[in-house]
This record gives structure tokens, sequence and C-alpha cells, in this order.
């Protein structure tokens, strides 16, 4: 999944090693101050739906930037050059502002607690259970991922034995969880995005001067990869020939619409901050509030991954070499003096608990109520509730540090997490946008579309591309058709069970399908809501453009 090299060993201190202990002080002080807010298990599990929506953003995005995201991405833009921009602005933004603009209302508004909840009032149970499982089962790997990614990281890079940093880092992001809750983790996120920023910008800053400015970056890349590898579109033809082996097709549809809207829109992880928000307006400008700092995450995950690549030009040359995901490493061992190099130590590891936190926070959320409450212990006092979310946490905290040998195969950590996406949230996907605007629907078809996507993408995947039946040149090519396949079969299936199958009578689609209301999605703005700089259309629209137009420098 992911390698290190030999010779990354930082040269760290008495001064690195105590702005490290002094992070991992106050994250535990944000759990602690956190518990006094938790009285009930809304509180535990949606902060109570009563956070700011600064926060909740903030929490969203940083979410997202674990450090599978920050390594991974770096990988991307070493192997896969400026493609790797792809995943920002055409792979993230536009299904963003659609979760915010479209979605949050029905999410919000239905006084839902989780995304599979949703799917039980709108397909019923089958469809609730499947979802559920499904959730829980891609929660679990995902956070195995960024923990076991970490002790591999950690291990190379301060000498630390593996075992060591997955107990220390487990055990940190068990404690501030179990103890705060979901105020406790999205508290400490936005702390984190703001430290792993502190440990990128230095790097990026340093890095661009080292290699002669971004004239020189650019005259270095081009010399030794060509013209195209620093362009976003060139080479995209379908027929035509590019390092990320996809064409203009997949990347629009398997990877901008499929992949993208599958992930922002569905991923329990990341609409669970916004559910936490302390009203519907605040709920809706969460994920528009995280798509701006989210169109300027490349300039400091993507250009490293770049200036890596001029520094260390064996870099992915070789099994016994430099990988692609060495990138950021590199950088640090470098570039970085003491101190500095203590706060980018404490970036990466802010960012690997981060993206582990989150996919424990929303695991503990969708299997205590969706599995554990809805069909094995109905019907208990609230506080037999709160108790099972704590000794979930633990559970799904040890259950994250055996799953992620499953990636093990992996070069690069990024196909990894786009091959689970492909797999889990794209049949989920299909299943909530034809559900949520095609009001025939029914139950069945959820179901079975929801079963028949994902078996579609396992099979493209492992059958067709890992067999060789299906010549696609890279992993990421097969994840975006897996994406597209997905998506096509599992609408098919739903389209035809539907036909022939009983829907549902409309007067219980309130709020559930687009054209609808609930009672909840008749809230009236908080006081100051309804300021012009805090309309949800302008944030979003104003999100996309400014997306669009940071594709020009990268599109000649």
């Amino acid at each position: 999944m992911i390698t290190l090299a030999e010779g990354l060993r930082l040269p760290t201190n008495g001064l690195d090693y105590t702005i490290l202990a002094l992070y991992f002080i106050v994250v535990l002080g944000i759990g602690f101050a956190a518990k006094r807010s938790v009285r009930t298990s809304l509180d535990f599990f949606l902060s109570g739906r009563s956070l700011p929506a600064w926060v909740t953003g903030l929490a969203f995005v940083a979410a997202n930037l674990g450090a599978t995201e920050i390594l991974g991405m770096a990988a991307n833009g070493a192997q896969y050059g400026a493609y790797t921009v792809h995943w920002y602005w055409i792979g993230a933004i536009p299904a963003m502002v659609f979760l915010g603009l479209v979605m949050m209302p029905f999410y919000y508004g239905s006084k839902v607690r989780s995304v599979p909840e949703f799917l039980l009032h709108r397909f019923g149970p089958s469809s609730h259970l499947l979802s559920s499982i499904i959730f829980a089962v891609s929660s679990v790997l995902i956070a195995g991922v960024n923990l076991y990614a970490m002790a591999i990281v950690l291990q190379a890079l301060l000498g630390w034995p593996q075992w060591v940093a997955i107990v220390v880092a487990g055990f940190f992001v068990l404690a501030y969880i179990t103890i705060g809750g979901l105020s406790s983790a999205i508290y400490n996120e936005v702390l984190q995005f703001f430290v792993i920023l502190a440990a990128l910008i230095p790097l990026t800053v340093v890095g661009l001067k080292r290699v002669g400015g971004w004239d020189g970056l650019t005259h270095s890349l081009t010399s030794s990869h060509g013209d195209a590898f620093l362009t976003a579109w060139k080479g995209t033809g379908i027929g035509e020939g590019n390092p990320l082996g996809a064409n203009w097709l997949t990347i629009v549809l398997g990877l901008g619409f499929v992949m993208s809207f599958g992930y922002w829109t569905t991923n329990f992880a990341e609409v669970q901050r916004a559910l936490s928000a302390k009203n519907l307006s605040a709920a809706k400008r969460t994920p528009l509030i995280a798509a701006f700092p989210k169109i300027f995450i490349p300039m400091v995950v993507v250009v490293p991954g770049l200036i890596a690549l001029v520094m260390e030009p064996t870099l992915g040359k070789s099994k016994d070499g430099l990988q692609y995901n060495d990138a950021i490493p590199v950088l640090m061992r470098d570039l970085l003096p003491n101190g500095v190099l203590g706060i980018a130590v404490t970036g990466l590891l802010a960012a690997f608990m981060a993206g582990m936190a989150a996919n424990v926070s929303s695991f503990n959320t969708v299997f205590t109520n969706d599995i554990w409450a809805a069909y094995l212990k109905k019907g208990r006092e609230d506080a037999y509730y709160l108790r099972t979310g704590r000794v979930v946490t633990a559970v799904g905290v040890l259950i994250g540090m055996g799953t992620a040998f499953i990636a093990s195969s992996f070069s690069n950590i990024m196909n990894y997490l786009q091959t689970l996406f492909s797999f889990f949230n794209v049949p989920l996907f299909v299943v909530f946008i034809i559900g949520m605007f095609w009001k025939r629907t029914s139950a069945a078809a959820g179901f079975w579309g929801l079963l028949s996507g994902t078996a579609a993408a396992m099979v493209n995947y492992f059958w067709f591309y890992k067999q060789g039946i299906i010549a696609i040149p890279s992993d990421q090519g097969a994840n975006f058709v897996s994406s597209i396949v997905a998506f096509v079969v599992g609408a098919l299936v739903m389209v035809v069970v539907t036909l022939v199958t009983k829907p549902r009578p409309a007067e219980s689609l309130a709020g559930l399908v687009y054209g609808t209301r609930s009672p909840g999605m008749e809230e009236l703005p908080a006081e100051g809501d309804d300021a012009w700089y805090r309309r949800p259309a302008l944030l979003g629209w104003g999100a996309v453009v400014l997306a669009a137009v940071c594709y020009i420098p990268f599109s000649f």
C-alpha cells in the first residue's frame, strides 16, 4: 500500500518532539473540553446539531485532508503531473456545491442522523441495512489505511517501531472521540487543518525556491517529461496516451461525475460534519465554505509532488529506490530545519489522525444507530446507546488496525482509496440520485440497484481489469471505468425493477424526493444568515467559477 525507501530518517531533536508533545496535549484538552457538552446520544454522534457553519466547513475539508490525501495526491502529482488537479477542480468542487445546494436540504430537513438512515425513509429496511453494512465496512477499511500508513511513515522518518506508532496515534484518536464525541473530533479537525497548512506551506515555498521558482520547476519537468506533463487536458483525447491512462470522457464522467458525486454526496464521514451544523442554513453552507480551501489545496499538495520529482529524478523509477509515496517525506528530509521539521511531522501526524477520526466517528454513528439500535437492540434508553457508541468507537479503532493490511499490494495509496470509492460510494450515489429525482422508484429498486452496482464495480476491477480481459493503462483509469460501470449497471437495474414493482405512496415521500418538502425544510434562517455573503447560491456558484478559472494556467 505504502512503502517508503530507506534513508528517509529525519534529523529530529528535542525541539521537534516538544512541538509534537504539545500538540498531543492540546488534542486531549479539546476532548475533555468537549465532554461537558455530551449529555445525550445526539450530542455524542452529531454534536447536538449546534455548531456554526465556519467550524463545520473547516472540519468538512479537514476530514478529507488526511495524510492519505496528502501523501497520495503528492504521489499522484509526481506520477501523473498536472493531471492530478482534476481530482480537485472537477473531481470535488461541483459535487461539494451540489451537496450544499441540492442534497443538504433533504438530509438536514428530514432530521436523519446518518446517510443510511435517509435510505431507510426513502426505500425501507432492506436498502437501509445493506447500505449500513457497506458503509461500516468501508469506514474501517479507510480508517485502517490512515493508521497503518502513519505507522509506516513514522517508522521511516522517526525510527518509531510500527506498533508504537499505531498504539500512540490510535490511543489519542480513541481517547478524544470516546471522551468528547463528534464535537471533539470536529474541533480537533479545525485545529488539524491549520497545523497541516503550517506544515505544507513552508515545504512548498522552500521547495520552489530550491528548484528555481515556478519557472525553474516547469522548465525542468517539461525537459524531462514533455510539455503535456504540466497540462491538465493535453493528450486526453480518445485514443491518445497520457501518464494518467484516461481520456477526457472518463475524466469528466468517471471522475468528475460518478466518482466525485458518489463520494462527496453520500460519504457520511463528510456529510456528518454538515449534519452537526446548528441549522439548515449552516448545514447548506458547510460544504460550500469547505469548497474554497479545497480549490487551493493542490498548491500545497500536488506542487510538492512535482518539486520532489525535480529534486529526486529517480522517484518511482525502481522498486528498490524512492517511490512516488516518498515525495513529501523526501522534501521534509531535505528542506526543513529543526523546529519547522517538528511542525511538519506534527502536521503529517495531524493529517493521519484527522482522516482516521473522521471515519471512526462516522463508523460509530452508523453502527450504533443504523445496525445495533435499528435491528439488534431496539427501544433501549438513550444512555444505553451513548455507552454503546463509546464502546463501538474502541472496536472501530481496533478493527482499523487490522484492515489496512488488505491494501498492502498497492504502491500508490490513492489508487487503493479510489478503488474503495468506486466499489462503495458510486453505487450508493446511483440509488440516491435516482430515488431523489424519480418518485416512481420502488423500495426493491433501491436494494437491487445498490447490490448490483457494487457487484458490477468489483467484477470490472478484479476480473476484467486485473485478469487483463480489458486493457486499461493504470489503476486510476480502471477506477474511472469501474465507477462508470457501477453507475450504469445500478441505474439500469433500478429502472427495470421499478417498472415491475409497486411504488411507495406519494404521501410517504414528503421531504425525500425533489419537488416535495418536509416540515424541517421550512426552517427560517437565523439572524444574520440572510446576509448576501452567506447566500448558498452565491457561495456555490462562486466556487464553481473560481475552480474553472484555476484550470486556465494548466490548459495550454
